[in-house]
C-alpha cells in the first residue's frame, strides 16, 4: 500500500468508523497534516502483523538520550560490572522491536523537549517551546492557545477510565512531563511568577496549576466526561506549587524561601483538599512508608527544583527515591486498577548532565533509566503491557578516536596494542568522549553534582589532560565551541518496544508516530470517543 492509498484508507476510516477519534479530538488535531500522515503510515504498519490489545502502556523517555549516549552507557554499565563493556546490553536493548525516530520540531531543525514530547503524546508535531498545542500557536502569546489545544494520550487514558501516572526526575512541571497534561504557549510558565501579566489577565493558567486542576480542566473541555484525575505524580519542582513565603517551606528546603508562587496559593494543600484519600510525600522516608496495596493516589515532590542526579542522590538533605524505585511504586499503585493504566516515566537529568558537559552524570542517569525499565518489565506481563523506551532528542556528544577494546569509556584514548594514552597532533592526550560545544573541561575530582560547572568561567578548547584522571565523577569533557551550556543535537533517536503493538516499531518514523502506536495498541481514543457521546 503506497502513502496515497493509505491516506485514502484513513480518510474513509475516519468517515465511516464510529470507534475512531472523530469526536474526542479537536478539529485542529484530527485535521492536522502531521496527524493524518502518521495515521496513514500506521495503516501501512498494520498490514505487517496482528496483535492483541494492550491493557497497560508505559512510555519511558530518556531526555537527551541519543544513540551515542546509549552506546557509552552500555559500555560503562558493563565495565562497572567487570567486563570489557562493549558486549553489554542495557535492559531495553533486548526488546524485540527497535527503530529510529526523527525529532525535529515544525520550526526547528534541532528540537526542544516541549515540542518533541507533545509530538509523542498527541500524535502531531508542533513548535519548539510550546506544550499540548499545535503549531498555529505563537510562543508566549496566551491569546493563541484557545482552539489550538490537542488532546494527549494521558488525557485519553483518563477519559477511557484507566489509571494514569507521570513520573520524572526533573521538575514535574518541566517540559517533558508537562506535555502529558498541560496546554501552554510557553514551556517556561511553570508557575504564575513565570508568566507575563497579560497572559495571567487573559486567563492562561500556569503549568503547576494545570496539574493540580487537571481533572476539572479535562471535564470542562469535554462535557459529560467524568474522570478522577492523575493517580500518581512524582518528581521535583516543589517551588512551583508553594507560595513565596518562608512559612510554607518544606523541612528540606534549600532556599530561604522555597516557594515561587506570587498568588499566595499553596497547590499542595489544594491537592490534598481535592483528594483527601491521597498521600503527599516529599522525602525518601515518606516515600518508603507508602503502602502501594492500600494507596490509590500519590503525589510526591522530592526537591525544590529538579531531583538530584543519580550520582549525587546520596547527598540529598532528606533523601530521594531513585527513578527505578519511583517506577516500581507507580506500577504497584496503578496496577490495582483492573481496567489498566497509562504511565509515562522520564529520566530528565540525562539531559541536564549533558548540558553541563558531564558524561559521567549523563551515563549514570541513563543506566538508572535502564534499571527502571527492567523493573517495569519484571512487574508487568508482556502479553498485556506495551513498554516503549525512547528519547525526545539527542546531544552533541561523541565517541571518538581509536581506543582498544575494553578501554575505560570515561578514560583517555589508548590505542590497540598500546599501554599509554594516544597523543593528538598537538602532543596532548584526549578522551574517547567529548562535546561539540559547551562550557568545557572541568577537573572537580569526586564532585557528583554536575551543575557545579555553572559557577565557573567557560573553559572550552583543548586542555592538557596528562595528569588528569578523566574517570572521576567530577571530570567534565572538553568541548569545541564555547557556550554557556552544551546544546541538543538533531539526529534521529532510538525507540525500543515490547508487548502488544510493539511490532509497529519498524522503519524510520516521525516522532509523532509514537502516539499512534500507543493509541492503536490500547484503543484509548476509540474508547474515549465513546465516553463523550
Amino acid at each position: 500500500m503506497n502513502l496515497e492509498r493509505a491516506l485514502i484508507s484513513v480518510a474513509i476510516g475516519l468517515a465511516l468508523s464510529a470507534s475512531v477519534v472523530a469526536e474526542i479530538l479537536p478539529t485542529s488535531q484530527k485535521g492536522n497534516t502531521w496527524f493524518i500522515n502518521a495515521a496513514a503510515q500506521l495503516q501501512q504498519k498494520l498490514s505487517l502483523k496482528s496483535s492483541d490489545k494492550a491493557k497497560n502502556v508505559i512510555l519511558f523517555v530518556g531526555d537527551g538520550m541519543g544513540v551515542s549516549t546509549l552506546t557509552a552507557a552500555r559500555i560503562l554499565e558493563g565495565q562497572r560490572q567487570g567486563s570489557p563493556g562493549e558486549e553489554n546490553l542495557l535492559s531495553f536493548e533486548s526488546f524485540p522491536f527497535t527503530t529510529l525516530v526523527k525529532t525535529y520540531n515544525t520550526d526547528a531543525q534541532v528540537p526542544d523537549s516541549a515540542g518533541t514530547m507533545t509530538a509523542m503524546m498527541s500524535g502531531l508535531k508542533t513548535d519548539a517551546g510550546v506544550l499540548g498545542v499545535d503549531e498555529d500557536v505563537q510562543r508566549g502569546d496566551c491569546s493563541t492557545v484557545a482552539g489550538n489545544e490537542v488532546v494527549t494520550a494521558l488525557e485519553l487514558a483518563e477519559i477511557k477510565g484507566l489509571s494514569t501516572g507521570v513520573v520524572s526526575t526533573a521538575r514535574i512541571t518541566h517540559a517533558t512531563p508537562a506535555a502529558a497534561y498541560a496546554k501552554s504557549a510557553d514551556r517556561n510558565w511553570e508557575d504564575i511568577s513565570d508568566m507575563p501579566a497579560e497572559a495571567v489577565q487573559a486567563g492562561c493558567k500556569d503549568i503547576a496549576d494545570q496539574l493540580v486542576s487537571f481533572e476539572q480542566l479535562l471535564e470542562q473541555r469535554y462535557a459529560g466526561v467524568d474522570t478522577d484525575g492523575i493517580d500518581v505524580v512524582m518528581g521535583g519542582g516543589r517551588r512551583h506549587f508553594l507560595p513565596n513565603d518562608a512559612r510554607f517551606n518544606s523541612p528540606d528546603a534549600r532556599s530561604s524561601v522555597e516557594g515561587d508562587r506570587t498568588d499566595g496559593r499553596n497547590l499542595v494543600t489544594e491537592w490534598q483538599a481535592q483528594y483527601p484519600q491521597g498521600v503527599y510525600v516529599y522525602d525518601k522516608a515518606g516515600f518508603d512508608s507508602v503502602n502501594a496495596a492500600t494507596t490509590s493516589r500519590l503525589f510526591g515532590l522530592f526537591n525544590e527544583s529538579h531531583m538530584q542526579y543519580e550520582a549525587d542522590r546520596g547527598n540529598d538533605v532528606a533523601g530521594e527515591p531513585s527513578l527505578s524505585e519511583m517506577t516500581a511504586k507507580a506500577i504497584d499503585i496503578l496496577d490495582n486498577d483492573p481496567d489498566g493504566f497509562f504511565l509515562t516515566v522520564e529520566a530528565g537529568r540525562v539531559d541536564h548532565a549533558h548540558h553541563a558537559g558531564s558524561a559521567n552524570g549523563a551515563l549514570t542517569d541513563t543506566i538508572e533509566l535502564a534499571e527502571a525499565v527492567k523493573v517495569a518489565a519484571d512487574q508487568t506481563n508482556p502479553e498485556d503491557t506495551l513498554i516503549i523506551v525512547t528519547a525526545d532528542h539527542s546531544h552533541v556528544f561523541t565517541m571518538a578516536g581509536y581506543p582498544k577494546r575494553g578501554n575505560p569509556i570515561l578514560g583517555k584514548v589508548v590505542s590497540i596494542g598500546a599501554e599509554q594514552p594516544e597523543l593528538a597532533s598537538d602532543d596532548l592526550p584526549y578522551t574517547t568522549l567529548g562535546y561539540a560545544n559547551g562550557l568545557g573541561m572541568r577537573d572537580y575530582g569526586s564532585e557528583t553534582d554536575a551543575d557545579r560547572t555553572y559557577g565557573d568561567p567557560i573553559n572550552a578548547g583543548r586542555k592538557d589532560l596528562t595528569n588528569v584522571d578523566t574517570t572521576t565523577p567530577g571530570f567534565h569533557q572538553e568541548s569545541l565551541v564555547p557556550l554557556g551550556s552544551e546544546t541538543h543535537a538533531g539526529e534521529d533517536v532510538g525507540i525500543y518496544a515490547r508487548g502488544p503493538g510493539a511490532h509497529l516499531v519498524t522503519g524510520t518514523n516521525e516522532q509523532n508516530m509514537i502516539y499512534h502506536i500507543m493509541d492503536y495498541a490500547s484503543d484509548i481514543s476509540g474508547a474515549a470517543n465513546l465516553a463523550v457521546r
